[in-house]
C-alpha cells in the first residue's frame, strides 16, 4: 500500500471519527453551544483542555522552533506551561465561581459597564483571530504534505472541517471532538519519539533519552549535537541566550498570555462545580506534560538526525549528494517547505550557517553559500520519514498534527462566535433576541471568524509558533490584567479596567505592527524586524509582558483618580474570593 493511502486512511478516519461526534453531540441550546450544558466530567474536561491547549503551534512548530534555536527557542516551553499553572491556580477557580459564559461576560457585570464589555470582545477578538491564524498556517503545512496538495489547499480543507464540526456541535461538539483528539494527537506525538529514541540512544523513554548517550559516537546526545552544528557554523545547541531581558519578557509574555486566553478560560465553565474546575485544570496539566517533556528531545533528535542524513560522515567529508537524498526530502520538496539551490553547481547538499565569522571555513571546504532550506514547521511531522520509521507512523502523526491545530482552531473559533453573539449582539446591541436567534448569531459569526482566519492564514506573519506568540502578548496586555484586577482589587472600577485594557492592546500593537506591517500585512512595516531597531533589545514577541505592565500602570492611576466602585460590586468580589460568601456570590453574579 502506498503512504498516500496509508495517511488518507489515517487522516480521513480521524475526519469521520470527529464529524460522527459532532453530529451526535449537535448542541440544541446556547448553553450547550456555550458550556456543552455545563456538565462535562472533570477528567473528559481535562482532556478537552489539553487538546484546545496543544495547538498547532505546541505540536508541530514548538519542537521545530527548539530544533533550529536549541536552549534559547526553550522560552516557548517554560513560557506556556508556566502559565497554564498560573491560569489553573490564580484565574480558574475564580471565574467559575463568578459563574459567566465568557471573559467579556465576566469583565462586563463585574467593572459594572457595558462599554468595558465591548473593550473585551474587541481585545479578545484581536487576540484569537492571530492565534487561529498560527492554527491555519500549522494545519495547511499537514495538509499539504500528507494529502499531496498545496499548503493554500490544505488550509482550505483544513476550514471546511472545522466549519462543519464547530459550526454544529458547539461546545458540547468541541469538547467531545477534542478528547478523540487528544487520543489521536499524543499517541502520533510520543510513538515516533519513542522510536527514535531507541534508534539514537537505546533509551526508549525520549526525556530520558534526551540525556543518554548516543549510540553511534559514544558521547551524550546533546554533547554529540553541539559538535555536530558547531562544525557547521551555528550556535552550540546548548549555549545561553546573550539577551536575558528578552528571554524573562518572551516568558512572562507567553505565561501571561496563557492565563489571558479566552478559549482555554471558557473550558472551566463547562463542568458542574468549582472544585471540578480545580480538577480538571490538574487532570489538563498532567495530559499536556506528556507531550511538553517529550518536546525538547524530540527536537533534539529531529536536529541531530537531519544533519546526519546531509553529512553522513562529518562536516569534513562531503556532502549528501542532491541525487541520493532520501524520499522525504524529496516528498517535502514536493510541498514548497523544503528548497535546495546549488549555488556552487557540486551536485552536492552543503547546509551549514552562512554568516560572516564561518565564511573562510565554509570557502576552504569549497561551499559558496547554504543551499538547503528547511522550514521549521515541517520538523516534527517530517521526523519519521527522515528515522525511516514504518508507513503507518507517517500516517499517525499526519492524523495527530491535524488534529493539533483543528482542535484549537475549534475552541478560538467557539471564544469568537461566543464574544459576538453573546456579549456583542444580546448583552450590548440587542437584548430581546431569543435562544433561537443567539445560536443563528453564534454560528454565522463563527463562519465569517473562519474565513477570516483563513485569509490571513494564507498570509501568516511567521511560523505558525511565532504567530501564535504574538496571540499570547497581545492576550498578556490586555485581557490578563484585567481579569486579575476584577479578581484581587475591590477598588479597580470600570475607568481604569477601559484606559488599562485600551492602553495596553494598543501600545502592543502598536510594537508589532511597527516591525511586523499594520495588520500583518507584507512590507508595510515601519522598522526592519531585527534586534539593531527593538526598543532596549525587546523583540515583538516579548513586548507583551511590558504591554501589561503598561495595562496594570494606567488602571490603576486612573482607578485611584476617579470614583470608587460601587459597595455591592466591592462585596461581589470579596464574596468570590472568600468561600463563605459563595451563596451571596451566586446572589449577586445573576
Amino acid at each position: 500500500m502506498s503512504q498516500f493511502a496509508i495517511n488518507l486512511i489515517f487522516v480521513g478516519g480521524s475526519f469521520a471519527l470527529y464529524i460522527g461526534i459532532a453530529i451526535w453531540a449537535r448542541a440544541s441550546s446556547t448553553k450547550e453551544f456555550y458550556v456543552a450544558g455545563g456538565g462535562i466530567n472533570p477528567v473528559t474536561n481535562g482532556m478537552a483542555t489539553a487538546a484546545d491547549w496543544m495547538s498547532a503551534a505546541s505540536f508541530i512548530s514548538m519542537a521545530g522552533l527548539i530544533s533550529a534555536g536549541g536552549y534559547a527557542n526553550s522560552t516557548f516551553l517554560m513560557g506556556w506551561t508556566g502559565g497554564y499553572v498560573l491560569l489553573a491556580m490564580l484565574l480558574a477557580p475564580y471565574l467559575r465561581k463568578f459563574g459567566k459564559f465568557t471573559v467579556p461576560d465576566f469583565i462586563g457585570d463585574r467593572f459594572y459597564s457595558s462599554k468595558a464589555r465591548l473593550v473585551a470582545v474587541v481585545c479578545l477578538i484581536v487576540a484569537s483571530v492571530t492565534y487561529v491564524i498560527g492554527q491555519m498556517t500549522g494545519a495547511g503545512v499537514a495538509f499539504s504534505r500528507f494529502l499531496e496538495v498545496s499548503s493554500t489547499a490544505g488550509i482550505w480543507i483544513a476550514a471546511v472541517i472545522v466549519f462543519f464540526y464547530a459550526v454544529f456541535g458547539g461546545m458540547k461538539g468541541i469538547t467531545y471532538t477534542q478528547v478523540a483528539q487528544y487520543v489521536v494527537l499524543i499517541i502520533a506525538y510520543t510513538i515516533p519519539a519513542i522510536f527514535i529514541s531507541l534508534q539514537l540512544t537505546g533509551n526508549p523513554i525520549p526525556m530520558f533519552g534526551l540525556f543518554s548517550e548516543h549510540t553511534n559516537s559514544g558521547m551524550p546526545l546533546l554533547a554529540k549535537l553541539d559538535e555536530v552544528v558547531r562544525e557547521l557554523g551555528f550556535r552550540d545547541y546548548t549555549a545561553d541566550v546573550s539577551n536575558k531581558l528578552n528571554m524573562v519578557l518572551f516568558t512572562l509574555s507567553l505565561m501571561i498570555g496563557t492565563a489571558g486566553l479566552p478559549h482555554v478560560i471558557i473550558r472551566f465553565f463547562t463542568v458542574p462545580k468549582v472544585a471540578d474546575a480545580r480538577w480538571s485544570a490538574g487532570w489538563a496539566l498532567v495530559f499536556i506534560a506528556l507531550l511538553y517533556l517529550t518536546a525538547p528531545a524530540v527536537a533534539s533528535m529531529a536536529r541531530l538526525n537531519l544533519l546526519t542524513t546531509v553529512f553522513p560522515d562529518g562536516a569534513e567529508a562531503p556532502a549528501l549528494a542532491y541525487d541520493e537524498r532520501p524520499q522525504w526530502i524529496r516528498s517535502w520538496e514536493e510541498t514548497g517547505l523544503v528548497n535546495f539551490d546549488d549555488k556552487n553547481n557540486d551536485g552536492r547538499i552543503q547546509f551549514y550557517n552562512a554568516v560572516p565569522s564561518f565564511e573562510d571555513t565554509a570557502e576552504a571546504r569549497g561551499w559558496a553559500g547554504n543551499e538547503l532550506t528547511v522550514n521549521n514547521d515541517i520538523l516534527v511531522l517530517a521526523n519519521p520519514e527522515i528515522a525511516n520509521l514504518p508507513g503507518w507512523v507517517i500516517g499517525l502523526i499526519a492524523a495527530g498534527g491535524i488534529a493539533a491545530a483543528l482542535s484549537t482552531a475549534a475552541g478560538l473559533l467557539l471564544a469568537i462566535s461566543s464574544a459576538i453573539s453573546h456579549d456583542l449582539i444580546k448583552k450590548t446591541l440587542k437584548p430581546d433576541i431569543s435562544e433561537k436567534g443567539e445560536m443563528l448569531a453564534a454560528r454565522i459569526s463563527m463562519g465569517g471568524a473562519i474565513l477570516l482566519a483563513t485569509y490571513l492564514g494564507l498570509n501568516p506573519p511567521g511560523f505558525a509558533a511565532q504567530t501564535v506568540a504574538l496571540a499570547f502578548g497581545i492576550a498578556a496586555a490586555s485581557i490578563f490584567p484585567a481579569i486579575m484586577m476584577g479578581i484581587f482589587s475591590t477598588r479597580m472600577n470600570d475607568k481604569g479596567a477601559i484606559a488599562g485594557m485600551l492602553a495596553g492592546l494598543l501600545s502592543t500593537l502598536l510594537y508589532i505592527f511597527t516591525y511586523l506591517g499594520w495588520f500583518f500585512i507584507p512590507d508595510t512595516n515601519m522598522l526592519a524586524n531585527t534586534a539593531d531597531n527593538w526598543l532596549f533589545g525587546i523583540s515583538p514577541l516579548s513586548f507583551g509582558a511590558v504591554g501589561a505592565m503598561i495595562n496594570f500602570g494606567v488602571a490603576f492611576i486612573v482607578s485611584n483618580a476617579t470614583d470608587a466602585p460601587p459597595k455591592e460590586i466591592q462585596e461581589l468580589v470579596e464574596s468570590v474570593r472568600y468561600p463563605k460568601g459563595a451563596g451571596a456570590a451566586s446572589h449577586l453574579s445573576h
